[in-house]
């Protein structure tokens, strides 16, 4: 063995894993691939969010949420859509960092 990750575990310890296994056990969200890529998280027809690999989660919130979240430089404006209320948190280092986080 030459002490490398086989793609598997090294997935398993990926952050996005870690991620999708949460929030996928949450009773009735659905883990499926997003329409541009990455991962998506839904209840019934509603999307919760998706990821973008290891480094953007992009979050719904109504605009004026999504406003103040961006003032308080706690997430920044979709980077597709900036004038969606969708917020793009970029996740540093395996964890969001504190201005990141979105809980209050």
């Amino acid at each position: 063995m030459n002490g490398s990750l086989s793609l598997n575990e090294a997935m398993e310890g990926s952050i996005a894993h870690q991620i999708e296994q949460a929030v996928g056990g949450w009773e009735g969200v659905s883990v499926g691939p997003h329409r541009f890529g990455g991962i998506e998280f839904r209840v019934g027809r509603r999307e919760l969010g998706h990821l973008h690999g290891d480094r953007l989660a992009d979050l719904p919130f109504p605009v004026r949420v999504r406003e103040q979240l961006v003032a308080a430089g706690r997430a920044e404006p979709h980077h597709i859509h900036p004038e969606a209320g969708w917020g793009s948190f970029y996740i540093r280092d395996g964890m969001s960092p504190p201005s990141s986080r979105c809980s209050g």
